[in-house]
């Protein structure tokens, strides 16, 4: 039996917004449409605020990165 981590709310329209404003040429359009999709979700669902979890590898990586200056 496979266990799946639930995404976070409104995460695939954050996504799609993110990439869509990402892409190359930008589509003014259709970014605007995704962020009306977004805020749809966000009204749906009384999301008050977001935020980005942290790796907790990301960390010990970049203080590593910092010790060793050439």
């Amino acid at each position: 039996m496979e266990t799946t981590t639930p995404q976070p709310v409104c995460a695939q329209e954050a996504l799609e917004l993110l990439n869509c404003a990402a892409g190359s040429p930008y589509d003014r359009d259709k970014c605007l449409a995704l962020l009306d999709s977004l805020r749809e979700c966000i009204a749906q669902k009384k999301v008050k605020k977001f935020s980005l979890a942290e790796p907790s590898s990301a960390a010990p990586a970049e203080a590593s990165k910092g010790e060793s200056k050439p």
